[in-house]
């Protein structure tokens, strides 16, 4: 990267950690039962709510104690359950219409993180009408307050409960991008691990890979804080403690509990950390080749954290040590490459693959282009890498077959 632009990069990025104190952050609320939801209702005077899901999570007959509950308690209810893998701007606009032809008043987003993001940008239209998805990419787009919005994670990995990034897909020009604002976090989050029980060995490996790409590159970029660090290495000793476990036996309640504890951890953590570039590489995956974005952060992670080399390893070191994936004296070379051959033996064992057969080389550039746009200058990562830098990335995705699998 050119030496001015990398002086912009860090320029801003030093003037987005001095303001981290005083802008307007938040946790949700925690709800610990879908139950509870009707208290909410009734103290917030909402009759009428619009939930947000997909077809999988209704197939599954997930939603229906929630129903069951509503009804019981006299809330009308409408259903959007047609929002895809990587949320579309046609999703976010129809649930947009759901919401205003039923007259609804607030938004529950039951799901991942693909149902949450829908919900999130569906508010947003709502209450900003003249004002398109593409139009709010970025930072600070939105500024009004949503419909109440209450989010109930079914996986246990995005975090998007306690976040205030959604991310949209224009499927027309095969690019996914966030839309970043505080009023998107949701004032409500039901942490109920009822709802994660069950949940598919691929889904519980990919999200949980998901939580730990939060909570790792929150940890190791620029804009970290005593506290996000400290819920990052929550978030990373509870993902080594309990994720095999909940991959193994879906029933695992222990597991499962502790899954839904790191998501929530990592989620907080990159709220006001960030992320980094295995992010932007993930999100040009998923916008280019509808790649589940869980999976795609699980599959790039180790190849980003080898390509930053020593400009992460004292930290990836300490992360190594404060979660307990270390033992005994080791230097900071070998624990923080040890944690990255931690991280890879975890993706074999969960049978994710090393690499995306389907990358095309010339896709590319653009998917490059993408990634540097939205890496570029807010992610305050370790070292900083240009269109032409991080294209790197996508070769080593698109050839690295040492397991003998891809995707």
């Amino acid at each position: 990267m050119f030496i001015l632009r990398k002086i912009y990069c860090r320029t801003f990025q030093t003037v987005f950690r001095a303001a981290l104190p005083f802008l307007p952050y938040r946790r949700p609320k925690i709800i610990p039962s879908v139950a509870d939801i009707v208290d909410v209702c009734h103290k917030e005077k909402i009759a009428r709510v619009m939930i947000v899901t997909d077809k999988g999570i209704r197939r599954l007959g997930l939603t229906d104690f929630l129903e069951k509950t509503l009804t019981e308690h006299k809330i009308a209810y409408c259903i959007y359950s047609r929002t895809v893998a990587n949320p579309t701007i046609w999703n976010v606009e129809e649930a947009r219409r759901l919401y205003l032809r039923t007259g609804a008043q607030a938004i529950i987003a039951f799901g991942g993180g693909s149902s949450m993001d829908c919900a999130k940008a569906a508010g947003a239209r709502i209450v900003k009408p003249k004002q398109s998805v593409s139009q709010m990419r970025g930072i600070l787009k939105v500024h009004k307050k949503l419909p109440l919005l209450i989010a109930v994670p079914t996986t246990a990995g995005t975090g998007s409960e306690t976040t205030l990034a959604a991310v949209i897909t224009d499927s027309k020009k095969h690019h996914k991008y966030p839309i970043n604002d505080f009023s998107l976090i949701p004032r409500y989050a039901v942490l109920d691990y009822h709802e994660t029980l069950g949940l598919p060995p691929d889904l519980t490996a990919t999200t949980g890979m998901d939580a730990l790409t939060h909570a790792v590159e929150a940890y190791i970029g620029r804009s970290t804080t005593k506290e996000t660090r400290k819920m990052a290495e929550e978030a990373v000793r509870l993902v080594a403690r309990h994720l095999r476990a909940a991959y193994e036996d879906g029933q695992d309640k222990r597991a499962r509990k502790g899954m839904l504890r790191a998501a929530y951890y990592a989620g907080a953590a990159f709220t006001k950390s960030y992320v980094g570039y295995v992010h932007a590489v993930a999100h040009s995956l998923g916008g280019q080749y509808k790649i589940p974005h869980g999976l795609a952060n699980a599959v790039t992670l180790p190849v980003v954290l080898r390509l930053y080399g020593p400009a992460c390893e004292k930290r990836l070191a300490k992360l190594a040590r404060k979660a307990g994936i270390i033992k005994g004296r080791m230097n900071s070379h070998d624990a923080a490459q040890h944690f990255i051959d931690w991280i890879q033996e975890l993706n074999d064992h969960m049978g994710i693959p090393r690499h995306f057969q389907r990358i095309r080389p010339e896709d590319i550039p653009t998917m490059a282009r993408h990634a540097d746009k939205e890496g570029n200058p807010l992610y305050p990562v370790p070292v900083l890498m240009d269109r032409r830098e991080l294209e790197k990335i996508y070769h080593i995705l698109r050839t690295r077959k040492e397991s003998g699998h891809g995707y």
